[in-house]
């Protein structure tokens, strides 16, 4: 792991892990997109959105970085981004500052996103923002049992498409659901490929992701089914749900999926398996680009 000597600012961004961050904001943009396309777009609680999704990112980060710190999952050979608690670059309690800290701003958020959406959206809020701190700490850190990808499924992919859309729409459509699948499936993923690469030292240190569980042909096979799925629901928006074919713009990522499937597949170090990371970020983000895109002009 990296310990050379950075700056107090470098630390942090480093906690905050800025590459996953253009994952959360591709619920926002598709949610926005249907909202659009329904003639219901509003820009303000759409940005508010927008900021709510990534402060849960950066809060998850943060989380995960002080207690995998604890539990002794984050050790010396670990193939994955530098954690900041564990290498000694921002303490204990200072991580768990900045943990308050990012509650209480997307608590500020979440004030307005309540007064336009209501009720929902404070249920979704905590609900969130519970699940961000239990996903590696507390009794029950249920990212050490397997269930990581159905949080992420749900709060990255369901609820925030679902959200985004509902403060400006105030309700909630069959197609937007299935759009939220298509968002969950593809950042689902990316988790996928995280697990996949530390599945080695989270077995030692007896976090039982499902990689760990299904072990690397399971994991490969789970990887290409969320792809698979993601990219057979735009086609059920499109013949059953009347979008449009416009949606099948999304489509033109099949090969990106492809390369990365046999990439998850060939790879054999911790660089090569960090690419296929970054990569599987890049598709979700333009699969999610193009689907807006389609909606809009579908």
């Amino acid at each position: 792991m990296m310990t050379q000597a950075i700056t107090r600012r470098q630390a942090w961004v480093l906690a905050a892990r800025p590459k996953t961050l253009p994952a959360a904001l591709s619920p926002v943009v598709v949610g926005t997109a249907l909202a659009y396309a329904d003639d219901s777009l509003a820009w303000l609680p759409a940005l508010a959105a927008a900021i709510g999704a990534l402060l849960l990112q950066i809060l998850s980060n943060f989380a995960n970085d002080y207690s995998d710190f604890f539990r002794g999952a984050d050790t010396p050979d670990r193939l994955g981004p530098t954690r900041v608690t564990s290498a000694g670059l921002i303490t204990p309690t200072e991580m768990r500052n900045g943990i308050i800290v990012v509650i209480g701003v997307s608590a500020l958020v979440g004030l307005y996103l309540i007064w336009v959406g209501g009720w929902p959206i404070l249920a979704i809020g905590v609900a969130g923002i519970v699940a961000a701190l239990a996903y590696t700490g507390g009794p029950f850190p249920f990212g050490y049992y397997g269930l990581g990808e159905l949080f992420v499924f749900l709060f990255f992919g369901v609820a925030a498409v679902c959200g985004t859309y509902y403060v400006q729409a105030h309700m909630l459509t069959s197609t937007v659901v299935t759009a939220s699948f298509v968002v969950g499936a593809l950042v689902t993923a990316i988790l996928v490929v995280n697990n996949y690469r530390d599945i080695d030292t989270d077995r030692r240190a007896g976090k039982r992701t499902m990689a760990v569980r299904l072990g690397r042909r399971g994991a490969q096979i789970e990887y290409a089914a969320l792809l698979a799925f993601a990219f057979v629901l735009p086609v059920i928006m499109w013949l059953l749900q009347g979008v449009g074919v416009w949606v099948m713009l999304s489509w033109l990522t099949l090969p990106l999926a492809m390369q990365l499937i046999q990439a998850l597949r060939s790879a054999t170090d911790g660089a090569t398996l960090n690419k296929t990371l970054a990569g599987t970020a890049r598709l979700g983000l333009l699969f999610s680009l193009l689907l807006a895109a389609g909606i809009v002009l579908g």
